[in-house]
């Protein structure tokens, strides 16, 4: 089961594991990204994400079916948030299960860092001084 969301609202931990449990699945991997209060010593007010909606989906469906293929992991669940998002909030979370552990957590590390390097999804940083479009592909 692979369970991919682009959304406006709060994302929530408890929903994706929610939505990935498996009773036949003993190893559980998650990875939430959350908006960090400093980024190179400034103070960051909020951050703004903005995406291809369509297309980031079809990339992370790509992503999710990739380390499913790789992997033999069973259950991914990715949801990422665009819109305005304030220090604490969760950015991103992912959640892969199945029966072994090395397997979920080498899925997990796969889906964020093929993320970060393919998803046309654009971070501004907002600080207190002025603002900073981020690079989604360092």
């Amino acid at each position: 089961m692979i369970d991919i969301k682009i959304t406006d609202q709060a994302l929530n931990i408890a929903d994706c594991l929610e939505v990935a449990h498996d009773l036949g699945s003993g190893g559980t991997a998650t990875f939430i990204g959350t908006v960090r209060n400093r980024t190179k010593e400034k103070p960051v007010v909020r951050l703004e994400f903005e995406c291809y909606q369509t297309m980031a989906i079809k990339e992370m469906q790509k992503i999710a079916d990739a380390a499913a293929a790789l992997f033999s992991v069973r259950n991914i669940v990715v949801h990422h948030r665009v819109g305005i998002l304030y220090p604490g909030d969760a950015a991103v979370i992912i959640v892969v299960n199945d029966g072994h552990r090395e397997a979920v957590f080498d899925a997990c590390r796969y889906i964020i860092d093929t993320l970060k390097q393919k998803v046309p999804i654009w971070k501004k940083e907002i600080f207190e001084d002025g603002d900073e479009w981020v690079s989604a592909h360092p």
